[in-house]
């Protein structure tokens, strides 16, 4: 018996890459000017629409299942009228957690989830420092964190 992922295609498309990469930016800049960064969901259609949702009314983890569920209930309905999303077919989830190095000490991280219809579903992360310094804000490039289940 196969899983339906089994026939899911490797790798990222430019779209996807584009969506997920303004998303991690736009994150970091908040990091950067010492906002908060919620849970922060963006989803595209294959027209290019696109829509936006943060989560922040729950603790971390319930706001991130909101927002993968958030994904799922956008599938099922099709999109979202009151925002003229039609059909999802890629999605970027971004939230603040930590990474643990090397040595098992916990670094401060930018996470994110990332997946497109008929393709498998990623993670990456990128560490951070000096969140509210402007200027002196730093951060390492993306770097992968294995696959996770396609949300759509």
């Amino acid at each position: 018996m196969t899983k339906a992922g089994d026939n899911r295609k490797d790798g990222v498309t430019p779209e996807l890459d584009e969506l997920s990469s303004t998303l991690m930016g736009d994150a970091l800049d908040l990091l950067a000017d010492g906002r908060d960064v919620d849970v922060l969901l963006v989803v595209e259609d294959a027209d290019g629409t696109t829509a936006s949702y943060a989560f922040a009314e729950d603790g971390p983890e319930a706001c991130l299942e909101g927002a993968r569920a958030r994904v799922r209930a956008l599938k099922r309905a099709h999109g979202d009228e009151d925002v003229s999303l039609s059909d999802p077919v890629r999605y970027a989830i971004t939230y603040v957690g930590a990474v643990a190095d090397e040595t098992g000490a916990y670094q401060d991280a930018l996470l994110l989830e990332f997946g497109e219809r008929g393709y498998k579903s990623y993670s990456a992360f990128s560490l951070f420092e000096g969140r509210g310094a402007g200027d002196d804000f730093a951060w390492t490039e993306p770097a992968p964190a294995g696959e996770l289940e396609c949300l759509l």
